[in-house]
């Protein structure tokens, strides 16, 4: 019978954020189809042009979801029953802007989103900017901390390590993002304020993948 010695190995390893994924969110609502999709026009216009101003060309913000819907009320009836009441056309946008971090140019495009007419919802996010390189440095360090496992599990046991036999690793999604959250005001006057002083240095990202490595024992 085959002796075989199986374990799992977990690499962690810490990146510095050094890349800006700027999420928004455009609505637009209205009781005809085509002046919905006019307003949502105008909006994404109005965006664009504000963006320019904080060095953005007009292909750099990219759609990430587009949808229309209808929306309804429930109204209740004399009899106090309810009823179902449409209310108009909602069309909303989702785009995002990425760049390289930096304080100076986080501040320009926040004030300048902030300025827009069309109000966009914002949210920050903290990344780096090759994935790549993070996620192949994790799979190392997994493989490392597997064989210095079994090379101790075999020492401790009087035997020895042999020939690697197999790899299971189920290439799951990882996050390589900064847990550090950007609050904006809601009002826009404190908001553009507040986004002029922008000096941070978002939290390091702390990432995390297991594998299992089967060796033969000698």
């Amino acid at each position: 019978m085959e002796r075989t010695i199986t374990v799992k190995g977990t690499g962690k390893v810490s990146a510095r954020p050094d890349y800006v994924v700027l999420t928004m969110h455009l609505q637009s609502r209205a009781m005809e189809y085509d002046k919905a999709m006019d307003g949502a026009a105008l909006q994404i216009g109005q965006l664009q042009e504000s963006l320019q101003t904080a060095g953005f060309e007009k292909e750099s913000v990219k759609t990430t979801n587009f949808n229309v819907r209808t929306d309804y009320n429930n109204v209740q009836r004399p009899d106090g029953t309810y009823a179902r009441e449409f209310s108009g056309f909602v069309c909303e946008h989702h785009l995002k802007a990425e760049f390289d971090f930096d304080s100076a140019r986080l501040a320009q495009t926040l004030a300048a989103a902030a300025e827009c007419p069309a109000r966009p919802e914002l949210n920050v996010a903290f990344t780096v900017k090759d994935t790549d390189a993070v996620k192949e440095e994790v799979l190392r360090a997994a493989a490392e901390n597997a064989r210095k496992k079994a090379e101790l599990l075999c020492e401790a046991s009087g035997v020895g390590l042999g020939k690697l036999v197999t790899i299971n690793y189920n290439w799951s999604e990882v996050e390589l993002y900064s847990p550090a959250r950007y609050a904006l005001a809601e009002n826009r006057a404190s908001a553009k304020s507040l986004m002029r002083s922008v000096d941070i240095e978002p939290d390091m990202i702390d990432v995390q993948d297991t594998a299992a490595f089967v060796w033969e024992i000698e």
